[in-house]
């Protein structure tokens, strides 16, 4: 099935982007994309009124970062479809039915994958290994390789993202689309898409900072995808310390000096790091029944249909 361009809203969220975005807005418009949401986060630089007269429907956001600015956009749309990307103009036009190709072949959610051929100088070596490092974390505590997680280039349908339970308000809105998608299920695609060396903004991400948050939003929403993995780490972290002050006690037991409450302290770092252990395991088993649970609710709704 054919996606047609009537029934979808491309969403581009701004801050600051006089120089790009009203190439941006001509380049979807001249490929027939009439329905095009500039949802924009009180620019200083004239962004609202040039994407208004390259022909976008603008909107001002209310709250503060990308984000709340998504989440804000979703509430006003009513086509079936999104394509969704950075107004920087980073991602490029001719791409856009690449990235909804899928979403004709049933797909919930399409993510263009930058890292798959970047242009030259798109990407500094520092990004470049930021991006790679959290991609893995993410494949490990989410169990699913989704190339670039961070990638602001999207298509998904309306239903599919309005099922997901949205919160995060800054950049790290990308990682959590990612993991909701996960979470509930839903079929996800990964497509090679251009990216550009931003031509005439700043970045408005600091590596590490941004690279630290992120991480931390992977890690936290961890908790409810992937037990194991959440309650694993802080029970390995509270077993290591554990692990360190019985080495200084046994070696200190050698030269006849003894460290009773040190000794008793390992004991129960030791013995507390295993219980978060198992504590992940439980709620991986109760997490695993309740989508089993889910999945047959979902068959009962939905039952399917006998042949014909």
């Amino acid at each position: 099935m054919s996606i047609e361009r009537g029934e979808v809203c491309v969403l581009i969220p701004t801050l600051n982007e006089a120089p790009t975005i009203g190439d941006l807005v001509r380049g979807f418009r001249e490929r027939g994309y009439e329905h095009i949401l500039v949802i924009d986060g009180n620019s200083t630089d004239g962004t609202p009124e040039i994407a208004r007269e390259a022909g976008a429907v603008v909107r001002t956001q209310t709250g503060k970062g990308k984000g709340n600015a998504i989440m804000e956009a979703l509430e006003i749309i009513d086509k079936p479809y999104v394509l969704m990307l950075d107004g920087d103009g980073t991602y490029s036009p001719d791409d856009a039915e690449r990235v909804l190709e899928p979403l004709g072949r049933g797909f919930d959610h399409v993510i263009g994958d930058r890292l798959a051929c970047p242009e030259k100088g798109a990407f500094t070596r520092l990004n470049h290994l930021g991006n790679q490092i959290l991609n893995l974390v993410f494949r490990i505590a989410h169990g699913k390789d989704l190339h670039d997680i961070l990638s602001g280039y999207r298509a998904f349908t309306l239903r599919s993202i309005r099922q997901m339970n949205l919160k995060e308000a800054g950049f790290e809105i990308e990682t959590e689309m990612a993991v909701e998608a996960v979470r509930m299920g839903q079929r996800v695609a990964v497509v090679p898409v251009r990216y550009r060396a931003r031509p005439g903004t700043v970045t408005k991400l600091n590596p590490l900072q941004d690279g630290i948050r992120i991480f931390s939003t992977i890690y936290r929403l961890a908790k409810m995808n992937n037990p194991i993995f959440y309650f694993g780490i802080i029970g390995l972290f509270i077993s290591i310390i554990g692990g360190i002050i019985g080495v200084y006690v046994v070696l200190e037991w050698f030269k006849n000096i003894e460290h009773l409450p040190l000794t008793i302290l390992t004991v129960l770092l030791i013995m507390m790091g295993f219980q978060m252990f198992m504590f992940g395991v439980i709620s991986d088993m109760l997490l695993g029944f309740h989508r089993e649970t889910i999945r047959q609710i979902e068959q009962l709704r939905n039952p399917p249909k006998p042949p014909r």
